[in-house]
């Protein structure tokens, strides 16, 4: 239960990290995450994949490093230090 409102809150500070930088989250929507857009952000090279290096270049993981190692960690399922699409979408375990 602990790692899934850890990870929940990482999301929510992430999308909201992301979205004070485009100025975006204003208005009609405000609080809606998009995984995908997220995803797509954070793949800065875009091979298709998000490596550790990019994540951690993120704003959310400079606030908080530790955090966002966990969060990492919990989302990379086969453990081979990037994370595909489906694993950066996927909802976290007990949630849908």
């Amino acid at each position: 239960m602990k790692i899934i409102l850890t990870l929940t809150a990482f999301i929510i500070a992430a999308s909201t990290s992301f979205a004070a930088e485009d100025g975006k989250g204003k208005g009609k929507g405000e609080g809606k995450r998009d995984p995908e857009a997220m995803f797509k952000r954070l793949d800065a090279n875009s091979d298709g994949a998000v490596s550790k290096e990019e994540w951690n270049e993120a704003p959310f993981a400079k606030k908080d490093a530790d955090r966002a190692a966990k969060g990492f960690a919990a989302k990379d399922k086969d453990g081979d230090g990037k994370l595909s699409k489906e694993e950066f979408t996927a909802a976290p375990k007990g949630k849908k």
